[in-house]
């Protein structure tokens, strides 16, 4: 194989989407010598100061879309971290017969939470218990929904538009929020889960589907009322086995059936009781970015897979079969996030040092001293200060680094007041004594 800088030099990728996560995308494109062009519906979005051009459209109207694509004239088009472009980015593909990872049917089952939910069940993978109500609101189905719950606009993700409800008004508001949130005025009401929380993340090639790495995530309970944003993950999953042994057969038969050959997947899911039940899923590289840990340990990059499939049809040469280990090869990760309060922020502590770490391979931060975190971002990964990303030789060592920085990383206010949010139970993840 070429090396990838000189290979394609000169190449133009339209990526879609613009906030913070899609960054190192744009970045790797960059470094492969490709002249990248970030387009999204907001004019000053984060990635775009990262791109060779950028350029505006208005909420997914993919005739603009397909517009800036042929003014630019560009070998290739790829959605970045957002699931709500996944459709545009499939429509506008197939209008100028350039490759795409996703085909129409695939986009009908992974861009709609209750589709996708339906669609899980006939394989025998069981989504959370769900109540029904519509924008009726009738007596008799609100009489039937037992409190707590969580509600959802159909087609957003990252907490946004998503709430929790202990009685009838706080349910009323939930949906009137998730409305406001969803391009298809659809919302879901589901039971809120309090129990373990996981990822399944998988990686395809040319129909071959590799389970890239089963985690553990932990999410916040400091916010009542509000979506449970995640405060990070270890690696492997503490039930790892469970789950092959009991669902990770009926997954790749549904991926298969549905027609997925390329592309990367996240499931999100819950474990309660013996029992799986999973909630979400993201048919493009996820905000958390597992990627970056498969990279660190297994050598290869899902971000230029994709952007090389998007230029040319395949995504290289890589045998995921032999590169590809979801045990890790014995060894131990996790992501940190730091979540932060509402507040102008003061004085950020301890995260310069951690550059030099050699435990950390990625520190991706997205909040800096003196900006603010605005109200509506609470509930949702807006109010992430960063993400740091740790590779370990053993579950001891990888607890002792986690602990360390948990307690070194501190964020004020401009009065000197904490703005930090407790992070998980380190000892209680990783089943320490």
């Amino acid at each position: 194989m070429k090396e990838s800088g000189k290979e394609f030099e000169g190449k133009k990728l339209l990526i879609l989407g613009g906030n913070p996560e899609t960054i190192p995308l744009v970045e790797m494109a960059n470094h492969m010598g490709i002249k990248t062009i970030v387009a999204s519906d907001r004019h000053n979005d984060a990635a775009k100061a990262y791109a060779w051009k950028s350029a505006d459209f208005r909420g997914l109207d993919v005739a603009s879309v397909i517009q800036i694509a042929r003014e630019h004239d560009v070998d290739g088009v790829l959605v970045g971290v957002a699931d709500i472009l996944v459709p545009t980015y499939c429509k506008v593909c197939k209008a100028l017969d350039l490759p795409c990872y996703a085909t129409q049917e695939i986009v009908n089952v992974f861009s709609f939470k209750d589709v996708f939910k339906a669609t899980c069940e006939r394989y025998g993978i069981h989504g959370i218990p769900e109540f029904y109500l519509d924008e009726s609101m009738k007596r008799e189905d609100l009489d039937k929904i037992q409190y707590p719950v969580m509600v959802k606009p159909v087609d957003n993700g990252g907490g946004v538009g998503m709430t929790v409800a202990c009685n009838e008004e706080e349910l009323k508001a939930g949906v009137a929020l998730a409305l406001e949130n969803s391009h298809v005025k659809r919302f879901i009401i589901e039971k809120y889960m309090q129990c373990d929380d996981m990822g399944m993340y998988y990686t395809f090639k040319d129909g071959y589907c590799s389970a890239s790495c089963i985690y553990d995530r932990y999410t916040t309970n400091e916010q009542p009322g509000c979506s449970r944003v995640c405060l990070g993950g270890t690696y492997p999953s503490k039930h790892i086995d469970e789950y092959f042994e009991r669902l990770h057969s009926n997954a790749v038969r549904m991926f298969r059936e549905i027609g997925i050959e390329n592309g990367v997947l996240m499931l999100s899911g819950f474990y309660e009781n013996g029992e799986f039940y999973v909630y979400d899923t993201g048919f493009r590289l996820q905000g958390e970015a597992p990627h970056i840990l498969m990279k660190a340990i297994h050598g290869f990059d899902q971000r230029e897979m994709l952007i090389r499939f998007a230029l040319t049809g395949s995504e290289g040469n890589i045998d995921l079969r032999t590169e590809d280990d979801t045990r890790l090869r014995g060894k131990w990760a996790a992501t940190l996030w730091f979540l932060l309060k509402e507040g102008k922020i003061g004085k950020i502590e301890g995260l310069n040092e951690i550059d030099a770490d050699e435990h950390v391979v990625a520190n991706i931060q997205r909040l800096y001293e003196g900006d603010i975190v605005l109200p509506e971002w609470i509930g949702n990964e807006k109010q992430v200060l960063a993400r740091i990303y740790l590779v370990c030789n053993s579950k001891m060592e990888l607890a002792d680094v986690l602990k360390y920085y948990m307690n070194t990383v501190k964020v004020s206010d401009e009065h000197n007041e904490n703005m930090l949010l407790k992070g998980f139970d380190v000892n209680e993840a990783l089943e320490l004594k």
